[in-house]
């Protein structure tokens, strides 16, 4: 067994999704001053690797605490996307056959690797069939290696909204998820923690996304 970290460093200036707030990171006290380290952290709710909450598009859903644990925990299916283009929508021809109802899917489009580049944002997406796909096969919980599961910059978020609208957790800005394709493809069974900040009546949060392989 083995233990495979799907999260990007948090760090002052990282990415953020066009509109969202900067992250900041400062030393607030220190030893030398105050007898401790301690640090001042400025960032959103869906700053780096985090979920969202089906409230974080939409008012009358839930928020982030209103959502059973079960949705940020559990055995995983990877979703092979790695050949897409830039800017291309994925559709549900890519995950016919590949899933089992209540796993969380991965979707893995390589694009972490664009990680800090300009080139981050112009990611493989979700199509709103693919997303409708997800749904009708009983999947509640989605991952994506991408800064979001609809493309960026985005008029409207047809993904988000049918994959919230059934209650779904998101996860974006994973790392990693090629290994895992490997394990996946290797045999080994992989079970992801995708557990967020507990933070009430929110839209999302970051988390420490980390998954156990074998």
């Amino acid at each position: 067994m083995r233990l495979i970290d799907l999260s990007v460093p948090v760090a002052t200036g990282m990415p953020v999704y066009p509109g969202d707030p900067r992250v900041a990171i400062a030393p607030a006290l220190s030893v030398a001053a105050d007898g401790v380290n301690v640090l001042h952290l400025d960032m959103g709710s869906q700053s780096g690797t985090h979920v969202d909450a089906p409230f974080h598009i939409d008012d009358a859903l839930p928020t982030l605490d209103r959502l059973p644990l079960e949705r940020f925990w559990g055995g995983a299916v990877v979703v092979d996307a790695r050949g897409a283009e830039p800017r291309t929508p994925l559709g549900p021809s890519l995950f016919e056959g590949r899933l089992r109802p209540g796993a969380i899917v991965l979707v893995a489009t390589g694009w972490s690797r664009h990680w800090g580049h300009d080139d981050y944002l112009a990611h493989p997406y979700l199509a709103p069939e693919a997303a409708e796909l997800l749904v009708d096969a009983g999947i509640r919980t989605v991952g994506i290696d991408a800064l979001s599961v609809d493309a960026t910059p985005a008029d409207d978020l047809p993904a988000h909204r049918i994959l919230c609208g059934a209650h779904a957790v998101i996860a974006e800005n994973l790392t990693g998820l090629d290994l895992l394709n490997d394990a996946q493809t290797a045999g080994e069974p992989i079970e992801v923690s995708l557990l967020p900040l507990r933070l009430p009546a929110a839209d999302g949060a970051p988390v420490r996304a980390v998954a156990r392989v074998g």
